[in-house]
């Protein structure tokens, strides 16, 4: 499968398992895409539990790791949302273009791609929060600020 470029606006390609791991799909949602070995995505932990803390039931992690990898990444960051595995080739994450980790996607009720967020991006993160919250109708909450010890922005 080709990797394509994610494009607000278009369908969000199906999360094989994604449905069965309690997240509320009916919904606005968000997937994380990561990989369990990645210095950034392990930095990013905290702000990314934080997102999941203040939309519960909207986030879902796809990792490009076997399950066992993503629940020991989960439960060493404090990440009590769920967790689907994307393993080689690497379907899900080819059909959403995924080209760093981590990359946030915000899928909205309609199932289209609402707002997506690569790499660490303190901006980035806290705009995808806040569209998560204006599309369940929830108070936005700021996941990272500068006081945080993170830096604005690292690639993935």
């Amino acid at each position: 499968m080709v990797s394509m470029a994610i494009i607000i606006g278009s369908p969000a390609p199906a999360v094989p398992g994604a449905d069965a791991v309690g997240a509320d799909l009916a919904g606005a949602h968000a997937y994380v895409f990561y990989k369990a070995t990645c210095s950034v995505t392990e930095m990013a932990a905290p702000p990314l539990a934080s997102l999941a803390d203040a939309y519960p039931g909207a986030v879902v992690g796809v990792g490009q790791d076997p399950q066992a990898d993503l629940d020991r990444f989960a439960r060493d960051h404090g990440w009590r949302f769920p967790q689907v595995p994307d393993l080689a080739p690497y379907v899900v994450s080819d059909a959403y273009g995924i080209a760093s980790a981590p990359t946030v996607v915000v899928v909205d009720a309609a199932g289209a791609v609402a707002d997506v967020v690569e790499s660490w991006d303190r901006d980035g993160l806290n705009r995808v929060a806040a569209t998560i919250a204006t599309l369940r109708g929830a108070e936005p909450v700021v996941v990272s600020t500068p006081d945080d010890g993170l830096p604005d922005f690292k690639p993935g």
